[in-house]
């Protein structure tokens, strides 16, 4: 059981929001979202309704603003909560090609830079055999961000992404 809370302005002021489960539109209850507390769980948030636009991997912490999660802007319209298994390691491949071609490299680590430790500046298709992975848009885990659960991406589109820029990644844990 998960719960997060959307408050409209920074600091925890303003009207709130709360959910314990999945919720594809709570725009109308709050007009913005400038911090959010997550009391349990690990949540991804997204800037449009029905788990669209920018998304946000937050886990139990304190949020008082949105630059705090690397947002963009105030706007956060919906939200998921991550369930962990715990079936399979935690392993994922990376191919510098679309549809599991080119070079491959397989790791279980998190990825502070992608440049430095494959020295490639995309990634262009994955596997993710097990475990939660985000992808950053820039090294150090900044920047636009886009979760992977187990399953196979054969280009950047299929996780969601306009381009296949990925310069850091890292495990999402419970």
């Amino acid at each position: 059981m998960g719960r997060i809370i959307f408050y409209e302005y920074k600091n925890y002021q303003g009207r709130r929001y709360e959910c314990d489960s999945d919720c594809t539109n709570f725009h109308s209850y709050l007009s913005c979202c400038n911090s959010v507390r997550v009391e349990s769980g690990t949540w991804v948030i997204y800037e449009r309704p029905n788990y669209l636009g920018y998304q946000y991997v937050l886990t139990k912490g304190e949020y008082p603003n949105y630059q705090s999660w690397s947002g963009l802007n105030d706007r956060v319209s919906s939200c998921k909560m991550i369930h962990f298994t715990s079936e399979d390691p935690d392993r994922i491949q990376l191919y510098d090609k679309v549809d599991f071609s080119g070079q491959m490299f397989e790791t279980s680590e998190d990825c502070p830079s992608v440049l430095e430790r494959l020295h490639w500046r995309e990634v262009h298709s994955c596997k993710v055999l097990g475990g939660w992975w985000v992808f950053y848009e820039q090294s150090n885990y900044k920047g636009l961000q886009r979760l992977l659960g187990k399953g196979e991406f054969a280009s950047p589109a299929v996780w969601g992404a306009a381009c296949s820029t990925v310069q850091s990644f890292r495990r999402i844990r419970e």
